[in-house]
């Protein structure tokens, strides 16, 4: 804040102001030194770790490049651990493409545990040009075994060059880099509460180096630039209290604090498996996989209780895939897929580690309980749940009284996970049914079946007899007091009552009898133009606007149970997205009154708003970036 508010001198300046802020620049950078055991060689300050990478790659490849036009025999593989933030294969690969290194880029394995395989590297290690490892992996906090690896590449007589990326090093590990083979070292600052956007290079003194950054000739012209002198300033806060001791937490109650983290995680999920060995791996990560929980089930609830984990790494964290660290380390593929991030700083209190215990053991209960439980909204009608993967859209009727249910279109891609919430709840699946055929030849219907362990891919034997207001009759399913019932190849579902059956909703291409009222959900027209939205700033004079308004909140059930919001004092009914086209016809008829639809981020709400509004509902709106951006 000094270096912001006062110290805004230009350190490549000569008057006073500029021989302050270098001397707070120095400062830091001789407190570095000490930190990291680099009494020589290059030690610049930069925007971070993927910065350092770049340049070091860069670095690396360019001597390469010229040590190979020379005719010297100095390896053709560049080795990189299968674990590696992908900041580093993917600077290997653009810059081994742009200048035309030709060497040939290859992984090097992991053990069960994450620990680079040095058998394999003792085989390869006499033909590596370049090798890429890291002190501690990002994901699962599994250390290095970085003394193995210089012996492999010392006994080996190995002349390759060695980058470590320490950004999970800093603070957490002893580092002596002076007295090691590693030729480059790059930090991120923000990994120990520095701010984002500074960081440092390492490059031992005989190793080679091309800067990146060229220009005004900044850190000695190894890296161009007005110098981040805030960014450096609290840098070297951070390297000070590492240096000296006291603000920073010890190993050891760093250990005590994750045991506790552990400890609460086998309580509230006794089947928890964690992912890399706790022996092995830094005391402030921990990745863990809950069987029958996807990483975005546990994240949206974890989430809602204000506990912000990840699923790998988190500049990746927008990409659902499963995680490529765990599937190097060759974890079963439903752990990979599974897989969370918790980690805490050196910082830490207590009095956080409390709550998050408590917030976890309230997570875990919330997401015990069962997906298809009936709407207080509904009384004794049946649920309707939305089922989507991809541009494919299934539903599951389901009659929580009677614990019986009907799928129909039920996408193939969710058949574990739609089988898996039957059993949460102790439904049985009565028959999985298609609008293009009956289901019988559907080859999704005859999946889910078979997780479910019980239900007729088809239309089952033994239906009763539906009445139609046009005098029709059809057959049908009975579901606790409703029914669904076959109409020229699609299906209508409503209560049924003496026989007559007053249809709710229509799959497929079934004319819906007029004056029911029914909601054809094969058809719903698509509205592509952005719903109203209100943000942080419109909202209070909204809500005095139209006191009758109903504000819905549309995340899962299990996120509200852990996180209900109420806006400026108005309470919001939980109505999850999924359930949306159950309520929709009711909030039809009361066109008049205002829908005001919440969500965590804005995207679950604006599309709630938007499809009420392509219905046919005029007063629907969207919160903004919702509790995120509101507060």
């Amino acid at each position: 804040m000094a270096a912001l508010a006062d110290g805004f001198g230009n350190p490549s300046s000569s008057h006073a102001a500029g021989l302050r802020a270098r001397a707070v620049r120095e400062a830091a950078r001789a407190s570095a030194r000490r930190v990291l055991g680099a009494h020589e060689g290059r030690l610049m300050f930069n925007s971070g770790a993927t910065e350092g990478i770049q340049t070091a790659v860069l670095s690396a490849l360019c001597a390469l490049r010229e040590a190979r036009a020379r005719g010297e025999d100095c390896g053709d593989l560049v080795l990189i651990g299968a674990t590696e933030h992908k900041a580093v294969p993917e600077s290997l690969a653009h810059w081994n493409r742009l200048l035309g290194t030709g060497l040939e880029l290859r992984m090097l394995p992991v053990d069960a545990d994450g620990r680079h395989r040095l058998d394999v590297l003792r085989e390869l290690a006499p033909r590596a040009a370049f090798v890429c490892t890291m002190a501690a992996n990002n994901e699962t906090g599994v250390v290095s075994d970085l003394d193995g690896i210089a012996a492999v590449l010392r006994d080996t007589a190995s002349p390759a060059l060695w980058m470590v990326d320490c950004v999970q090093a800093l603070g957490k590990l002893s580092l002596n880099l002076s007295a090691s083979r590693i030729d480059y070292a790059p930090f991120s600052g923000h990994k120990l509460h520095a701010p984002k956007g500074i960081g440092m290079l390492y490059v031992r003194a005989a190793a080679p180096f091309t800067p990146l950054m060229c220009g005004g000739g900044q850190e000695a012209g190894q890296r161009s630039g007005t110098e981040n002198m805030a960014g450096i300033a609290a840098l070297g806060a951070v390297l000070d209290a590492i240096e000296h001791g006291g603000a920073l937490r010890s190993h050891a109650a760093l250990l005590a604090c994750r045991a506790r983290l552990v400890a609460a995680l086998e309580a509230g999920f006794p089947g928890v498996v964690f992912n890399a060995p706790l022996e092995h791996a830094l005391p402030t990560t921990i990745n863990f996989s809950v069987p029958g929980l996807t990483s975005a089930e546990v994240l949206e609830v974890f989430d809602a209780a204000g506990i912000r984990v990840s699923a790998g790494s988190a500049c990746s964290a927008a990409k659902a895939a499963p995680s490529y660290v765990l599937d190097a380390m060759g974890v079963p593929a439903w752990r990979s897929a599974s897989a969370v991030r918790m980690s805490f700083g050196p910082l830490v209190e207590d009095a956080v580690i409390d709550q998050a215990c408590i917030r976890i053991a309230a997570c875990a209960r919330a997401l015990a309980a069962p997906l298809l439980a009936p709407s207080p909204l509904c009384n004794d009608r049946a649920g309707l749940v939305q089922l989507e993967h991809e541009t494919m859209t299934g539903w599951l009727l389901f009659d929580a009284a009677s614990r019986s249910c009907i799928a129909i279109d039920p996408p193939a891609a969710l058949a574990r996970h739609t089988a898996a919430m039957l059993h949460a709840g102790g439904y049985r699946l009565l028959a999985a049914l298609a609008t293009d055929n009956d289901g019988a030849a559907n080859p999704a219907c005859a999946t889910l079946c078979a997780y479910a362990g019980h239900g007729i891919a088809g239309w089952p034997d033994g239906a009763i007899e539906a009445r139609l207001h046009d005098g029709r009759r059809a057959p049908a399913i009975a579901l606790g007091a409703e029914a669904l019932a076959r109409v020229d190849g699609a299906y209508l579902f409503g209560r049924l009552e003496d026989g007559l059956l007053a249809p709710r909703f229509a799959f497929g291409g079934a004319a819906v009898p007029d004056g029911s009222g029914a909601l054809r959900l094969s058809h719903v027209p698509v509205n592509h133009d952005p719903a109203p939205e209100l943000d942080a700033v419109a909202l209070q004079r909204w809500l005095s606007d139209y006191p009758e308004a109903l504000i819905v909140d549309v995340r899962c059930a299990r996120e509200f149970a852990v996180g209900a919001v109420d806006l400026h004092g108005r309470a919001a009914l939980n109505v999850p997205l999924a359930r949306l086209a159950q309520h929709a016809t009711d909030w039809l008829r009361l066109e008049t009154r205002p829908l005001l639809f919440v969500c965590r981020s804005g995207a679950r709400s604006a599309r709630a708003a938007r499809t009420l509004r392509s219905l046919g509902h005029p007063r629907a709106w969207s919160l903004a970036g919702g509790f995120a951006l509101a507060g």
